[in-house]
């Protein structure tokens, strides 16, 4: 009776492991998928969906990167930064972004705030702290964001006028810590 059960479970952890496996490898990996098939999660952050379209870490790509992102009402991004360029399609819903326009100086300041609705477009230049809210309590805000340069290296604040010294680095980032394999750091 043991036997079967021992040998249940180890093809389950098998299964697992080649399921993970594969979410990782960019052999095999078909030309044309159904987005609505690729996994999502919301990586410890209440009220998001996050799918990665096109990855450098999960795909191979090597200059841009492709998420589909949905926001439920209410919910938002933490205030953050990165060394990438970084363009918004919003595909339906409507929020704010907040924008800090004078980034480069000690700390990110009172950021402005833009209003971001169904069919607008937005583009956060390099190291521009920001933060995208979904500000209607109604509806979803989802979007279809690309980045360069991935993976992304985020640094993230605790308010608008933390000093850039004291924000934050998390790299890998959520949706690429699964998948990507960081060089040990030399300690000598």
């Amino acid at each position: 009776m043991g036997r079967p059960c021992l040998a249940i479970c180890f093809a389950l952890l098998l299964l697992s492991a080649i399921a993970e496996a594969s979410q990782c490898s960019v052999k095999g990996l078909p030309l044309i998928r159904n987005i609505s098939e690729l996994p999502q999660d919301n990586y410890g952050r209440g009220g998001l969906s996050h799918i990665t379209i096109a990855g450098s870490v999960m795909h191979g790509m090597k200059e841009v990167e492709l998420w589909l992102q949905t926001f439920a009402p209410g919910s938002a991004t933490p205030i953050h930064r990165h060394s990438c360029e970084e363009v918004f399609v919003v595909l339906k819903g409507s929020g704010t972004l907040y924008l800090a326009s004078n980034s480069h100086q000690m700390y990110p300041g009172k950021p402005q705030e833009f209003k971001i609705y169904s069919n607008s477009t937005f583009h956060i230049p390099v190291n521009d702290v920001h933060q995208v809210w979904n500000t209607n309590e109604y509806e979803d805000l989802q979007v279809l964001v690309v980045i360069s340069r991935p993976p992304v290296k985020v640094f993230i604040y605790e308010d608008w006028f933390m000093p850039h010294t004291a924000s934050k680095l998390k790299f890998p980032y959520n949706w690429d810590e699964q998948c990507c394999q960081v060089p040990p750091k030399d300690e000598l």
